[in-house]
């Protein structure tokens, strides 16, 4: 039976030399999750217009799995997809949710133990309960659902959890919170495998942005004040066409006509974090844009990206991201 399922394992991919993507779904699976990584790593296209992704689903034993809704999904293939793949997915199911933090079920464990060393991690939403009852979250940082928070962190304490981010990377192993932060998940692993340009493609086909930071706020606490009366769009809007010179607080909230303190206020409900951190964001993106899409010297880009000189972009860049631009630019031009 082992050698059948290894020569099966041969076929589940194309081998035309694609990234391969398996998802592991199990039974009263959650669907949209699924959706979420065919979606996006099947829009993912080359300057040519080939495929960059092969992705396909996988369960403990192909055939019908339930889901959690009144509709099942027929899988085509078990766990022997995941000895071939190159990033593997575990989406949430409502066993997830369920009291108790034993082992993994054998069945669940021996289909993890099939992934091969090197491959990619990730999981969406609740499906990191089970990378931590694996041990593969053992000393990393992770994240999961708000609502699963305080279970999460009880039941794995040897886990570097951080409950108020959309999505960790460490080293190889994601998690991501809810499920809509798996798109912005997928779209974060898009841009590291392909750049910029592709992961944005993506967005703009999917119709979502193209990048929120990981280190965003996960949901407000409070509820959002009416629109109409403070939304920071107009200021953010400002913001983003004068990037390339000095801005202060007194300026952004001028644009709403408030307060400095009422604006600060406002922004961070909106968005979830202060305006400043806000703003250091957005032009470390337009600095990654330049640097990914065109050949302007580091000096010039520095300057249109609001940060003065190459040595203040540097130190941003490094905080942000732990590589020079140099290193960015060679990275994911190179990848592109």
């Amino acid at each position: 039976m082992d050698n059948m399922c290894e020569d099966r394992a041969m076929t589940v991919f194309a081998g035309d030399g694609r990234h391969r993507v398996a998802v592991l779904v199990r039974d009263r699976m959650l669907p949209f999750e699924l959706g979420i990584v065919h979606r996006l790593f099947g829009q993912a296209r080359s300057a040519a217009g080939e495929p960059l992704y092969e992705v396909v689903t996988c369960a403990l034993v192909a055939g019908e799995i339930r889901t959690d809704t009144d509709f099942t999904v027929t899988v085509a293939h078990g766990p022997e997809a995941l000895a071939e793949a190159d990033t593997v997915f575990v989406p949430g199911a409502e066993s997830d949710r369920a009291p108790g933090a034993g082992p993994l079920e054998p069945a669940l464990a021996a289909a993890l133990a099939r992934v091969r060393p090197g491959a990619r991690v990730a999981s969406i939403c609740t499906g990191s309960f089970v990378l931590a009852r694996a041990g593969l979250l053992a000393g990393r940082r992770a994240t999961t659902h708000w609502r699963s928070s305080a279970r999460f962190r009880e039941r794995f304490p040897d886990v570097a959890f951080d409950p108020g981010v959309l999505y960790t990377d460490d080293d190889g192993v994601l998690t991501s919170a809810g499920a809509a932060a798996g798109i912005d998940l997928c779209l974060h692993m898009i841009r590291s495998d392909h750049g910029a340009d592709v992961a944005g493609e993506v967005a703009r086909g999917t119709v979502v942005p193209p990048h929120r930071e990981g280190g965003q706020a996960q949901y407000i606490t409070r509820p959002l004040p009416e629109p109409a009366v403070s939304s920071t769009a107009r200021a953010r809007a400002w913001a983003l066409a004068n990037l390339h010179r000095p801005l202060t607080l007194r300026e952004l909230a001028a644009q709403e006509s408030t307060s400095t303190r009422t604006f600060t206020r406002r922004f961070r409900e909106e968005i979830g974090t202060s305006p400043g951190r806000w703003l250091t964001r957005q032009r470390v993106e337009r600095a990654c844009t330049l640097l990914e899409r065109t050949d302007l010297p580091v000096e010039e880009i520095a300057t249109d990206a609001g940060f003065g000189t190459a040595g203040s972009m540097r130190l941003h860049l490094q905080a942000e991201l732990g590589v020079s631009p140099t290193a960015y630019r060679a990275t994911f031009r190179g990848r592109g």
